[in-house]
């Protein structure tokens, strides 16, 4: 469990001007994240635009990035969805080679209660083979998992072994921290917060940050899981306008602006998501101007 501590990068999925997926920029993205330093990749996650994906993109993409990451960090494969049923049916005859969790999130749009939030994962729990990463993100779900939840459900699964925690709350996610058993893993949702969590005991950040700055956000959180706080917190300080500016038009719109104004990827998405705005689009790249990151 200990290979999810530190800085995992939720990975775009790039597309080329035709709207296909760019795997030339994937492998590109993907070297780019472990030579500098990201502790682990999420693949098929929210920000990988995964809901715009085919399920053919889907399995290309995964086995893409397990071939070219061959083992050198380990990856984390997003899973989730609001028909428990067929993430069941999914997680129970997916080929796990080289994957080495999964990420499931709190079924969005059916808005269900605590105990159907609680069977769904339960159900999720009893069919995987590897580890089980939840992730509560109410933003985007529409329903929050209480803290009570998520303690009890890992206090009855071993291998869910942890949660990525979105709620913005952070006397929840204290809560989480204090109470849940002690190998449990609450990472951070949120780049803004990042620092701050790790202070209260979380073991690291799920990044969209990560994309863009691996080498520098990796070291940040490095610092502060161990207890170097004077020196991570600069460094968190120095992203903190951009923190704003990667969400201010959806995510993952900002992250790919930013990763288009340092030559990485085309500035596209796949509807119903569009690019940033010119006016965000500048004030990223006078910031990166600004890091003396070439824009």
């Amino acid at each position: 469990m200990d290979r999810f501590t530190g800085m995992g990068v939720a990975l775009i999925t790039p597309f080329a001007d035709d709207g296909s997926v760019d795997y030339t920029a994937l492998g590109r993205l993907l070297e780019y994240q472990i030579q500098n330093n990201a502790d682990y990749i999420v693949v098929l996650g929210t920000t990988g635009e995964t809901p715009t994906l085919t399920e053919n993109e889907k399995d290309t993409i995964i086995h893409f990035c397990i071939e070219r990451i061959a083992g050198r960090v380990p990856v984390v494969l997003g899973c989730g969805g609001n028909n428990t049923q067929a993430i069941v049916d999914k997680v129970s005859h997916f080929p796990y080679k080289g994957v080495d969790a999964i990420l499931s999130v709190v079924p969005f749009y059916n808005k269900p209660s605590q105990e159907g939030i609680y069977q769904h994962y339960a159900a999720i729990a009893r069919a995987s083979q590897i580890p089980v990463i939840m992730y509560n993100v109410p933003g985007r779900t529409g329903v929050n998992m209480t803290a009570e939840t998520t303690i009890r459900l890992a206090a009855e699964f071993p291998n869910i072994i942890g949660i990525k925690e979105a709620s913005g709350n952070m006397t929840q996610m204290e809560n989480i921290i204090k109470n849940a058993r002690h190998d449990f893993k609450v990472i951070s949702g949120d780049d803004g917060l990042a620092f701050p969590s790790i202070t209260l005991g979380a073991s690291g950040v799920i990044s969209v940050i990560g994309n863009a700055f691996p080498k520098e956000f990796s070291k940040m959180v490095r610092l502060a899981l161990q207890g170097d706080y004077k020196n991570a917190l600069p460094i968190h300080q120095r992203f903190t306008e951009l923190f704003d500016l990667l969400f201010v038009d959806g995510n993952p719109a900002g992250v790919k602006s930013m990763l288009n104004a340092m030559g990485y990827v085309k500035n596209r998405l796949r509807l119903p998501l569009v690019p940033t705005r010119i006016t965000t689009y500048e004030k990223i790249k006078n910031i990166l101007e600004q890091l003396n990151v070439k824009a």
